[in-house]
């Protein structure tokens, strides 16, 4: 489905929401990534297969979030 010179991860990849928007609706809170999984503000995802998402990304690093 990639075509960039530096393929985007696979939807099935942990790294998949690091690919390449191909569309964005922000006033609907959502975007289109390269990979076909589409990307939700609340950080949930819809992956190409149907299958629902939710992640709950500790945004510290590792050090600091186990202090």
């Amino acid at each position: 489905m990639c075509s960039h010179i530096t393929p985007c991860p696979d939807a099935s990849s942990e790294a998949r929401d690091l690919a390449a928007v191909v569309s964005s609706r922000p006033e609907q809170g959502w975007s289109l990534l390269c990979n076909g999984v589409v990307l939700f503000d609340d950080d949930g995802e819809l992956l190409p297969d149907g299958r629902a998402v939710t992640h709950a990304h500790t945004w510290l690093a590792p050090e600091l979030a186990s202090a």
